[in-house]
């Protein structure tokens, strides 16, 4: 595997700026979906010249493709070098793009996810043109039905805005715009779980760049077509996110307890009105959230300071008519769990496992919030407006965490 040199790593922010050829690396295409891929690109840089890594593209089918489209530069990719493609961006993915931008002397590049040909022109000119405007990531801002993204709309969303200060709406973006020192700084966190053959580590751009002081633009996607993960199993699900996202919390703790929150964006929502059926029912959640307070109380006690709990078990007592949790309830349960990582007061998986019940009790409100009449975006903004209010009690918690013990 090659390394990254080392005098990559002090560029400057004018060689951040595209000033050469734009690199595009599709992480995963079928043979249906590419020629319409490969028409959203040719017409969203028309005029503009740009090389594009396909996975396992034959050298006959890249040459005749290089003539329909005389601005894109096909490659293929050295076989078994790009990753079978998954739900999310990967270490392997990042460390493939940076490879490859270097070898082609690339000075920015856009990284599409699977389903690529999903996304609108319109989004890839918005990736593009944030770019050529010297920004170090742009950030798709996509527009999720109700049912989509809940996990990012509780926990990722908000942790990231209140921690980081970092604004994007989908923090883990399936698709990405990266300056070269963006791409560079992502492959050398790649890199260390690729050399261990953990190719499909989550990497975290918007907690990395703002860690950096780099520019980040969020821009228009639209709709788009999300590739679901391999694994139905929420409980296997939410303990790997939230793991990954828990560790870099504690990698970059020094970073974010001197940084201030991110102030609160005022974001234009249409209300939509929602029918009955646009939601799942809530029962099976409701009755798994009531099952775990008896279940895992104990656990929690070890986590959760007695105002939670008491919280939690009042919760656990409404009606399904009136069930709602306290965005602020939420907020600190979040904060606790990660305190608990970070102090491994039990097992990691234990405590992780104990957060699911937590996180469908959360979303059983949300959805009742909304059908009660409540803008979905309304909610998921207050909630992370909780998370950055309470952030100084994980700031003290943090530093003194024998203070504040359960």
């Amino acid at each position: 595997m090659a390394s990254i040199p080392s005098e990559l790593e002090d560029l400057t922010a004018q060689q951040a700026n595209v000033s050469g050829k734009l690199l595009i690396m599709l992480t995963a295409v079928s043979h249906e979906a590419l020629e319409h891929t490969l028409d959203n690109l040719s017409q969203a840089l028309a005029g503009q010249q740009a090389a594009i890594s396909i996975p396992d593209i034959s050298a006959d089918a890249s040459l005749n493709l290089g003539t329909k489209y005389p601005n894109l530069h096909l490659m293929s990719d050295t076989p078994g070098s790009a990753p079978a493609g998954g739900w999310v961006l990967t270490a392997a993915d990042y460390f493939n793009i940076y490879k490859i931008a270097t070898e082609n002397e690339s000075s920015a590049c856009l990284l599409l996810g699977p389903e690529s040909h999903t996304l609108s022109m319109e989004a890839i000119q918005n990736l593009a043109a944030a770019l050529t405007s010297g920004a170090d990531l742009a950030v798709p801002r996509y527009d999720a039905g109700p049912r989509e993204g809940l996990v990012n709309s509780a926990l990722l969303y908000p942790v990231t805005r209140a921690i980081f200060g970092g604004k994007p709406r989908f923090p883990l973006g399936l698709d990405l715009g990266l300056s070269i020192r963006m791409a560079t700084r992502l492959a050398t966190i790649a890199q260390k779980f690729t050399a261990i053959n953990q190719n499909d580590a989550m990497i975290w751009p918007v907690a990395e760049a703002a860690a950096a002081n780099f520019s980040i633009v969020e821009v228009e996607a639209g709709k788009r077509t999300f590739p679901q993960p391999e694994s139905a199993d929420l409980n296997t699900l939410l303990a790997q996110i939230a793991s990954s996202l828990f560790t870099e919390v504690e990698t970059y703790a020094s970073f974010w307890q001197r940084a201030r929150a991110g102030s609160q964006v005022a974001r234009t929502s249409v209300p939509v009105a929602l029918q009955a059926d646009t939601f799942p029912d809530v029962q099976p959640m409701l009755e798994s959230f009531q099952l775990a307070y008896k279940n895992l109380h104990e656990i929690w006690s070890l986590v959760l300071p007695p105002a939670s709990l008491l919280a939690l078990k009042r919760l656990s007592q409404m009606p399904p008519e009136s069930f709602r949790m306290a965005d602020s309830l939420w907020a600190r349960t979040v904060y606790d769990f990660i305190l608990a990582y970070r102090l491994r007061t039990i097992n990691r998986g234990h405590l992780l496992g104990a957060l699911t019940p937590l996180y469908l009790a959360w979303v059983a409100s949300h959805i009742l919030l909304a059908r009660s009449g409540v803008d979905p975006e309304k909610h998921v903004e207050d909630v992370v407006l909780a998370f950055e209010t309470d952030k100084a009690y994980l700031v003290s918690r943090w530093r003194w965490p024998d203070r504040f013990n359960p």
